[in-house]
């Protein structure tokens, strides 16, 4: 049997459940076509870093939309997501460093954004009063944060459900087709259709959309994550480096959490990824140049995600520019969890032909044809 819809989202990530609360909200009956089950993926095991700071320009004015968002989650969800706004601080460590983010900070500045701050070395320990006595300065963006990713995509299905979007776990795609105005998914939960259909298939939304007949030039990679034992609490914001792939963090709970680009391998095709441990190595090495007093910290465990990676490094966000009906939205580069909330506002307002007032040309899946 077929069930009808108003919109098909494939991906049950954080930017398709964005979506379907989002058009559940406007009235519509949207479908989440998930091949796993929400969160399974990128967007429940990645850093959780809520973050305008260090924004690629494109992204700069769907990041602030979104920050606004961020600041009333609980009134979009229900719940609070664990999001905390401690701020955000990216460290220089040399004067080269310090002279790119201070052209970094004057260049937002004359474009009228605000939002970062650069700081000299004596306000810098204000913030992280043990970070290594070498380090210069920063940016810092104090009401960034943080936000725990497999709760904020739990939230989200919970209140797209609430609000009467229907989420089908373990539904992988199996045939796509237009028919008589309906876009009509064949799964393995059944058969779906609606006139719209939403791709926000993560790290296989360039498979979805090379169906589609957009092929796009899309990677996958395995951004790595590890937890370290419990300390008593000495850092408050999520702490980056600008010359080196970290993000760092204490919880509340006293662990550590270690991240910030370091890959292993994703086999997107298995559903798997592959720990590389040398390269877990580097990152901790990067932490203790940072904090030396953490020297002999035991790690307790470690992962990976799998994510789509573009070759400009901005993700695909748009109406598709052959195939009526269709609005992609996936291949974030591994910094898309902030934006989840307003990518889903986005394709609200693309499905009720309603005008948007955030500029996403950039971001035209066309950009690479």
């Amino acid at each position: 049997m077929q069930s009808n819809y108003d919109a098909l989202i494939i991906g049950g990530g954080l930017h398709g459940l964005s979506s379907a609360l989002h058009l559940a909200r406007a009235g519509l009956k949207p479908v989440v076509l998930e091949k796993d089950y929400p969160g399974r993926h990128a967007s429940g095991v990645n850093a959780g870093g809520v973050r305008r700071l260090g924004r690629h320009k494109a992204e700069i004015p769907l990041s602030v939309a979104a920050m606004k968002l961020w600041r009333e989650i609980g009134e979009l969800t229900g719940e609070d997501c664990g999001f905390t706004p401690c701020g955000q601080v990216k460290v220089a460590e040399t004067e080269t460093e310090m002279a790119g983010q201070r052209a970094r900070v004057e260049s937002l500045v004359a474009q009228g954004h605000g939002h970062e701050e650069l700081i000299d070395a004596k306000e810098l320990r204000s913030l992280v009063p043990t970070i290594a006595p070498h380090c210069l300065g920063a940016i810092v963006c104090r009401d960034d944060g943080a936000a725990d990713p497999f709760r904020t995509a739990m939230a989200f299905a919970r209140a797209a459900r609430a609000q009467g979007a229907s989420i089908q776990d373990g539904a992988r795609v199996q045939s796509i087709e237009r028919r008589d105005g309906l876009w009509r998914a064949a799964t393995a939960q059944g058969r779906f259709a609606a006139p719209i259909l939403i791709n926000c298939a993560g790290a296989w939304g360039g498979e979805i959309a090379a169906r589609l007949g957009e092929p796009v030039p899309m990677r996958t990679q395995a951004p790595m994550l590890m937890i370290t034992e419990r300390l008593a609490p000495f850092l408050e914001p999520v702490l980056g480096a600008a010359g080196r792939a970290l993000s760092f963090k204490q919880f509340s709970n006293g662990t550590l959490m270690i991240g910030g680009g370091h890959l292993g391998r994703a086999e997107p095709a298995r559903n798997a990824t592959h720990l590389d441990f040398a390269a877990l190595s580097r990152s901790a090495q990067s932490v203790l140049a940072l904090f030396p007093a953490l020297r002999g910290l035991r790690v307790v465990r470690a992962w990976a995600g799998i994510e789509g990676v573009m070759p400009d490094g901005i993700p695909v966000i748009g109406p598709s520019e052959t195939r009526e009906g269709v609005f992609h939205v996936f291949g974030f580069c591994a910094h898309g969890f902030q934006l989840g909330p307003i990518t889903g506002q986005i394709v609200a307002a693309w499905a009720q032909k309603k005008p948007m007032n955030l500029p996403i040309a950039p971001f035209r899946i066309g950009r690479f044809a």
